[in-house]
């Protein structure tokens, strides 16, 4: 883009320069999109840099060169990474220097493309998870908007992690969300939703994961008193009640912690499904598409010459 809030479009823009010591530079084979992509573009999240620029927080490809401080990552490594700030031009573009500490080796099981869609919502979730609600094997977890990536992640998150997951969805994604790892899936249109997860939970659930727009407020109804509440939609209630926690989760670069869920992705214990692949011209109708939602599935975009590599190596 060339001014925030302007048209996403094709740049020319001077290429980077040799890695720093604490550097990766990438070969892209494919980048990821989301919603959080348009933040960046009308200016809502800042990266550290001023248009025109390259969006694009999360891409995979093969390493070019790294940083002489980096002991990681070698040159010719298959690898992904979400990186902010950034440290030269966003993802979406042929090449992209990423910190070392926000990158990780990508097993070769995993395709480029799922390697580039994971990185923002599977942090995301696995922050959520882990981090703010301390999910443990035993406890019943709601999973408010599972339909979405992100959704998915903490669905599939939470259950690895040995909890019972209740979700809500829309009606037609129901069977996929179960197939995820949730053990009840409910339509959130219906709107007694979060007294049936109470009774669904024998009185509510331990914790909630929120990821459904303006949605915390509906599923905090469904947890239990002193239970726990995560949102990654910037929505908490104003004020607590009922002694729950409640916390807001923004995702933060973590390259060991991307390491372990793309070795998750290795086994089928992760998934991501890439829905749309766009070449980089069409970034502009990909942003659409991702704003608009694709059903569960990911974008990502697949810059000129990588498009017969980016499934594989």
């Amino acid at each position: 883009m060339r001014r925030f809030g302007g048209p996403v479009q094709v740049l020319e823009l001077p290429g980077p320069a040799e890695p720093r010591p604490d550097e990766v530079l990438i070969e892209v084979r494919a980048s990821g999109v989301g919603n959080w992509d348009e933040f960046v573009r009308t200016g809502d999240w800042d990266l550290g840099k001023r248009p025109p620029m390259a969006l694009g927080v999360e891409a995979a490809g093969v390493a070019l060169a790294v940083g002489d401080q980096v002991r990681a990552v070698k040159a010719g490594d298959r690898v992904t990474a979400h990186s902010v700030p950034l440290r030269w031009q966003g993802a979406w573009a042929g090449q992209f220097t990423a910190a070392a500490a926000h990158t990780a080796v990508v097993p070769s099981a995993v395709p480029f493309d799922a390697a580039a869609a994971l990185p923002v919502p599977a942090l995301t979730a696995d922050q959520a998870i882990g981090d703010a609600l301390s999910v443990q094997a035993g406890e019943t977890v709601l999973v408010h908007g599972a339909g979405g990536v992100t959704g998915g992640m903490l669905v599939q998150l939470a259950a690895y992690r040995g909890a019972t997951v209740i979700a809500t969805a829309r009606a037609d994604s129901a069977g996929r969300v179960g197939a995820l790892g949730a053990s009840t899936v409910l339509d959130y249109h219906e709107p007694d939703w979060p007294e049936r997860v109470r009774a669904a939970a024998g009185g509510g659930v331990d914790a909630a994961a929120n990821a459904a727009r303006a949605g915390s407020a509906e599923a905090v109804r469904a947890v239990r008193d002193g239970g726990r509440l995560a949102t990654i939609t910037a929505d908490l209630p104003a004020t607590a009640e009922r002694g729950i926690t409640m916390r807001a989760v923004q995702v933060v670069p973590d390259g060991e912690r991307l390491g372990r869920l793309v070795r998750l992705a290795s086994t089928g214990a992760l998934t991501v499904t890439v829905g749309e692949r766009f070449p980089l011209e069409r970034a502009a109708a990909a942003l659409a598409q991702a704003r608009h939602g694709a059903h569960g599935s990911a974008v990502v975009l697949v810059p000129a010459g990588a498009g017969l590599r980016a499934a594989g190596t």
